[in-house]
């Protein structure tokens, strides 16, 4: 059927062909990503590691919706982290540097906000994907063996209808 097709294609997108390490990273690095405001160099690049590593997009994506919803209130938080890094007199040579470097300026890490954001989302990247990996684990294969009970997912995973049809 034509108009399961998206449907199927996220289904097996978040269980199907998953181990739990690309979906812990995929949960890792979807909230480093949507943790970043968008419209910088940064945010589409971090985006576009996402889409070119073998992770989970299923989980990636979903995370990325729910922390960048999320993460605006977090923004006080993200502007006080990164104007501690961008005034701090230990770091103010590698700003200048990013600066001076042709397309770094793009990144917006001179804003505190993107700034802080990222750092936020840079030191939740580790603990995030070893704390996640153990409960995809146990988690992916008790869902999957759930919804292989219903009909809908019969069909999300490609077998058809069965019966006449008029």
């Amino acid at each position: 059927m034509f108009v399961l097709r998206p449907f199927r294609l996220l289904f097996k997108a978040l269980v199907v062909d998953a181990t739990p390490g690309q979906m812990a990273m995929g949960l890792a690095l979807g909230v480093l990503v949507g943790l970043v405001p968008k419209g910088n160099l940064l945010a589409i690049g971090l985006m576009m590691l996402m889409c070119s590593l073998r992770v989970n997009l299923g989980v990636g994506l979903a995370t990325v919706f729910a922390t960048s919803w999320a993460g605006m209130w977090l923004d006080p938080i993200s502007h006080r982290i990164g104007e501690f890094l961008l005034k701090s007199e230990a770091l103010r040579p590698l700003w200048e540097t990013m600066y001076d470097t042709m397309l770094l300026p793009w990144t917006d890490f001179n804003n505190t906000v993107v700034l802080g954001s990222f750092s936020m989302g840079a030191a939740a990247f580790v603990p995030l994907y070893f704390l996640s990996k153990p409960i995809f684990g146990v988690l992916t294969p008790r869902l999957v063996t759930w919804a292989q009970r219903f009909r809908l997912v019969s069909l999300l995973w490609g077998g058809e209808l069965t019966g006449k049809v008029a």
